[in-house]
């Protein structure tokens, strides 16, 4: 009987026999991520150290820090661009406010200009054609301003050279109809002149209502002597 168990046991009919590890699972996983993590530690390891003896990693560096530093020269010159804007701005209002206040300057100009053509004309058509009066009327005119006043203006001139000054009174006479029938003022207005070479006089009288001037008289005096005297009708 034993024999029989002997040679089943040595021949192929016998039991086969099953190792087992004597490791349980959770060590056998833990030693198969320490394994798996120093498999790639490695692996990192050799990528780095083939970029460094390549020469890759050098050259990525050194873009890096170029790039940084055009990066910080880009950013100085958007601020000196930006900085360059806002100055322009500003020079630009103000070489606008510059033009405009230029422009009312000059319309100013214009304007004194033709306040000083009108008054020229005024001056040339008052010129005496001779000199043969010592003082002299001209120009006197007068128009209705309002409806009770009126307006008048004259220039007393004397044209003579190297004259002495002049001291006397101007007397302004009116001449018309009121309500249909004559009127007049022989001294509407009376007011000292004092003048050498030119004066410029103008005023407002007072009218009566419902009157109507027709003529307009200005007379220089030099204390009781009628030194010229000027008539002007309206038209």
């Amino acid at each position: 009987m034993r024999l029989r168990l002997l040679r089943r046991r040595m021949t192929i009919s016998a039991p086969r026999m099953a190792i087992r590890s004597a490791l349980p699972w959770p060590v056998r996983w833990l030693v198969a991520g320490v394994m798996l993590g120093l498999s790639g530690a490695v692996a990192l390891w050799a990528f780095e150290f083939g970029k460094t003896v390549a020469g890759i990693d050098q050259g990525t560096h050194e873009e890096v820090v170029a790039l940084r530093a055009e990066v910080a020269t880009l950013r100085q010159t958007l601020v000196q661009a930006q900085a360059l804007a806002s100055a322009a701005e500003s020079l630009v209002a103000t070489e606008r406010a510059a033009q405009e206040a230029l422009l009312a300057q000059m319309r100013q100009i214009e304007n004194d200009n033709t306040n000083l053509r009108n008054d020229l004309a005024f001056f040339e058509r008052l010129i005496p054609a001779a000199a043969s009066e010592s003082v002299a009327v001209r120009g006197l005119q007068g128009e209705r301003f309002g409806e009770s006043q009126l307006k008048w203006q004259a220039l007393l001139i004397q044209a003579q050279r190297n004259v002495q000054e002049f001291s006397g009174v101007i007397e302004i006479g009116l001449t018309g109809t009121l309500n249909g029938q004559p009127w007049g003022q022989d001294v509407a207005a009376r007011q000292p002149v004092v003048f050498k070479q030119y004066l410029r006089l103008e005023g407002l009288l007072d009218l009566p209502p419902q009157a109507v001037v027709q003529t307009i008289t200005a007379k220089i005096m030099q204390g009781n002597r009628v030194k010229t005297v000027q008539v002007f009708k309206l038209g």
